[in-house]
């Protein structure tokens, strides 16, 4: 099936492509996107402000962590902008399939899931990224375009962070094997969910 392009700022290697589909949904509900997004961006500092709470001691993490997680609330602030120009509301949190399928990837034991923990928000950033990148492609040229090709720049060094912060406390060749593994699996997830007007 046909393929949207990857964004060149992409490094981490997505097994499978967000197909051209995807872009369509969106565009026809681009205001359901929008919502989501925040949301997403609100979801992405709160999960990181609680692994600062809850690995306190890792000096590597808090200090990295936590200009991640104001920088991700400044996305939000900055998407909640449109929403409110365009006369929108927000709803109820939802249950994201995406993220709560690879949820379930994470592996029992105190260190095991340190671990997964922080390449499954890589893997997710890099996803993000990927979509914020065909979207801002899409787009017509305005500031709509505009916000999206500077976020997607942003966006382009989340998943690098967290692969970073990985290796800081394993080795290497534990990180990469790991990696490999879900991206694999986050690649069949892609695959088997229906498309939707959201990030994921």
């Amino acid at each position: 099936r046909a393929s949207a392009r990857r964004p060149p700022q992409l490094m981490l290697r997505l097994r499978t492509e967000t197909p051209n589909e995807w872009t369509g949904v969106v565009l026809a509900d681009f205001d359901a996107f929008l919502v989501d997004h925040a949301a997403c961006e609100r979801k992405a500092s709160a999960t990181s402000l609680k692994l600062v709470s809850h690995y306190s001691d890792r000096t590597a993490l808090v200090r990295e962590l936590i200009p991640f997680a104001q920088e991700e609330l400044e996305h939000y602030a900055q998407v909640m902008e449109i929403i409110l120009e365009r006369g929108l509301a927000t709803r109820p949190d939802e249950k994201d399939p995406y993220v709560r399928a690879l949820m379930q990837l994470i592996k029992r034991g105190p260190e095991q899931y340190f671990l997964d923990r922080l390449l499954i928000l890589a893997v997710i950033e890099a996803r993000g990224c990927e979509r914020f990148g065909i979207l801002a492609d899409a787009l017509e040229p305005g500031p709509l375009k505009d916000f999206y090709t500077e976020i997607t720049r942003s966006e382009a060094r989340h998943h690098g962070l967290f692969v970073r912060l990985a290796k800081e406390y394993f080795a290497a060749e534990v990180v990469q094997q790991r990696l490999d593994e879900l991206l694999e699996a986050e690649a069949k997830i892609v695959e088997s969910l229906p498309f939707r007007a959201a990030v994921h």
